[in-house]
């Protein structure tokens, strides 16, 4: 009796907090869009994300490779 108590107890325990990990990722979730009003090629990133944050209201933005040179990429909470 005192085994599938101790038993039962932990697996409790590890649903309650896999419940939780769960909860908190999808809290955290950002998604990236390419930028809508960055033109020319992204060589620094904190013009594009300074270029996020003012204009299109993003969390942040930054430079990263794209077809065959850099992109300004910003990102949003989904």
């Amino acid at each position: 009796m005192g085994t599938s108590t101790k038993f039962f107890a932990l697996v409790l325990c590890f649903l309650l907090i896999a419940s939780y990990e769960m909860a908190a990722s999808e809290a955290y979730k950002i998604c990236q869009k390419m930028s809508k009003t960055w033109s020319g090629p992204c060589s620094i990133t904190s013009r594009c994300n300074n270029q996020c944050r003012k204009w299109e209201k993003a969390k942040q933005g930054a430079c990263h490779w794209k077809g065959f040179g850099f992109a300004c990429f910003c990102y949003f909470k989904c």
